[in-house]
């Protein structure tokens, strides 16, 4: 099977290329010797079989980001039979460097002129026949998104893959250096490429006029985050509703009287544990669905580029960037989906150092307990006030340990931020975008979901003598954790629940307590005084979010150790806060 290698720069539409290519067809795979994970799928090219790799967006071949790093272990490590190289047509004298770099390196290639409409638009006049001849290579002129030249594209990438030349490696001691390839690039584009003097005002003028204005920027920015996140609560919500009524239909009209027959403590162990975390994770999928959507609509309108713009002076006094605080507001959402986003950065340590602060988010399943205590703790009044002190503690957690840590995790990578003009989403890349990411999430969550409710099934069930469980054991070895930070150690129990996942933590509650969870507050009440109460909201809502998250972690991060790092971490932190509030407050009254 023939093999072609995907390149191209960063915004230049290359993932777009490659989903009209290959449709949903794509996988992701870990690259043998390699840190990172591309992407590559099999299609039918010329008569053969070719497998197409997309690698990470690149600036050139001699960089020494960690992506531009993998491309060259990619490119030396194996043969390839083509490289489809794709660069935006408005940008050719800044992007044509990269192609001649990738020629000089050996390998056979097409070149995509892509976003024709945009450079169309700009006034652009370019050769393309003309600029064919200079490299020697065949060029297409097209638009992904609109489809425009895709026969021609579909031609010059058939007649490649009827090429009968033996695959090879690159040679990347060939290629020029940076500063050569541009005054070469700008060699090949004379007479054959050029932008009008003065290029016209468009749409994106007009409204960056508002949104990147010096003092409504982040107060708009800020609106219209607000508005997507009710938006997907709006929308998902009753979505998720209508999954967990379908999944507890088929649990009592199916699944009872199938596991009915089986003696009590695997009917148990199915229903309470297994079917339990399964569903759970599966009621999440509509959420989710609809929070990729929107924000696949920000980012691929230009919009979240700016956001990063906006916050990049603030954010840098933390060892951060812009890129660092939109993710973290995505966090808001769920802090697994934040967490994977934080792919755009190239470096690996600004990466850790995000992933590091993400976690403290206030994602939603957290915002129903902190909903919930806030009710019960405090009048109506109230309420609304107490919820906004606690999104201010979880900025101010996040501030402060981004602040300890930026000097282990220091990042050299400029931001160098291209800015893209407005364009209008696509809705199939949006629906193929949220689909792969829903996907990816459920099959991340659900193992460790499903082992972490095994777990507390197990823990909940298991006889440790004198009528106590091996939770009730638990709660007692933990207590002198617990009892200085005024949580009774029978609320261990719930703590552990929780660390699978928050949103079964006030289920855990009920069952400690031995009512329903439309009686809880009262228990609660009943039980806790309000400063106990207060530092197990405090301790819920800065500890390590859910399993999930870990999983995320561990994942994009590839160091059992720094997941060791951000699990331990929260857990320290949310200790020392809660202790601070519960002693603090008792020393005063």
């Amino acid at each position: 099977m023939k093999r072609f290698a995907l390149i191209g720069l960063p915004n230049t539409g290359k993932s777009t290329v490659f989903n009209r290519l290959t449709g949903m067809s794509q996988r992701v795979g870990n690259w043998p010797g390699l840190t990172v994970d591309l992407t590559s799928a099999r299609l039918l090219l010329g008569g053969s079989m070719v497998e197409l790799v997309d690698l990470p967006g690149v600036n050139d071949l001699t960089g020494y980001t960690d992506d531009e790093a993998v491309v060259r272990d990619v490119l030396m490590s194996t043969a390839f039979d083509a490289v489809v190289l794709v660069l935006n047509a408005a940008q050719l004298d800044r992007q044509l460097p990269l192609a001649l770099q990738v020629l000089a390196s050996g390998l056979p290639a097409v070149l995509v002129l892509n976003m024709a409409d945009e450079a169309r638009l700009l006034g652009v006049q370019l050769d393309v026949e003309a600029l064919q001849q200079r490299l020697g290579i065949p060029v297409v002129l097209v638009s992904a998104k609109r489809m425009e030249g895709w026969p021609r594209l579909m031609d010059a990438l058939n007649r490649q893959a009827a090429e009968t030349k033996t695959p090879c490696h690159a040679a990347l001691d060939q290629i020029p250096e940076t500063r050569e390839a541009i005054d070469m690039a700008r060699a090949r584009l004379s007479g054959v490429w050029s932008l009008p003097p003065v290029l016209p005002q468009g749409v994106t003028e007009k409204v960056d006029a508002w949104l990147m204005h010096p003092w409504l920027g982040l107060p708009l920015f800020f609106a219209f985050m607000a508005l997507l996140f009710n938006l997907t609560y709006q929308i998902g919500t009753p979505l998720q509703d209508v999954v967990g009524a379908g999944l507890d239909w088929f649990k009592a009209a199916a699944l009872g009287p199938w596991t009915s027959a089986l003696p009590a403590i695997v009917q148990s162990l199915l229903l309470d544990g297994i079917w339990q975390g399964v569903s759970t994770v599966v009621t999440f999928a509509p959420i989710l669905f609809v929070f990729f959507i929107l924000m696949a609509m920000v980012e691929d309108s230009g919009y979240l580029a700016r956001a990063a713009y906006l916050t990049d002076a603030f954010m840098a006094r933390l060892g951060l960037d812009g890129r660092g605080f939109v993710m973290q507001l995505m966090g808001f959402g769920c802090n697994v989906p934040a967490i994977l986003g934080t792919r755009v950065m190239r470096e690996r340590k600004q990466r850790l150092l995000t992933m590091l602060i993400i976690p403290f988010s206030l994602c939603s399943a957290r915002l129903q307990v902190v909903v919930f205590f806030a009710g019960i703790l405090f009048r109506p009044q109230q309420a609304p006030w107490v919820l906004l002190l606690l999104y201010l503690l979880s900025f101010a957690v996040a501030i402060f340990t981004a602040w300890v840590f930026k000097h282990r995790y220091q990042g050299n990578e400029a931001f160098l931020l291209e800015v893209p003009p407005y364009r209008l989403p696509g809705v199939r890349h949006m629906l193929i975008r949220a689909v792969g990411e829903v996907r990816a999430f459920l099959e991340l969550a659900s193992s460790f979901i499903l082992m972490g409710v095994v777990l507390v099934w197990l823990v909940s069930h298991i006889p440790a003598g004198d009528n106590k469980t091996l939770a009730d054991m638990l709660g007692s070895l933990m207590a002198p954790v617990l009892d200085p930070i005024g949580i009774k150690h029978e609320l261990a129990v719930a703590l552990l629940v929780g660390f699978v996942a928050k949103e079964i933590l006030l289920g855990g509650l009920a069952v400690i307590y031995g009512v329903p969870e439309a009686g809880l507050g009262a228990a609660l009440l009943h039980h806790l005084d309000w400063a106990s109460a207060m530092s197990f909201l405090i301790f819920t809502l800065v500890y390590v979010p859910c399993l999930s998250t870990v999983a995320a972690i561990r994942r994009e991060s590839k160091s059992r150790a720094f997941t060791a790092l951000s699990v331990g971490w929260s857990v320290l932190l949310a200790w020392v806060i809660s202790f601070a509030f519960y002693q603090g407050l008792h020393l005063l009254r």
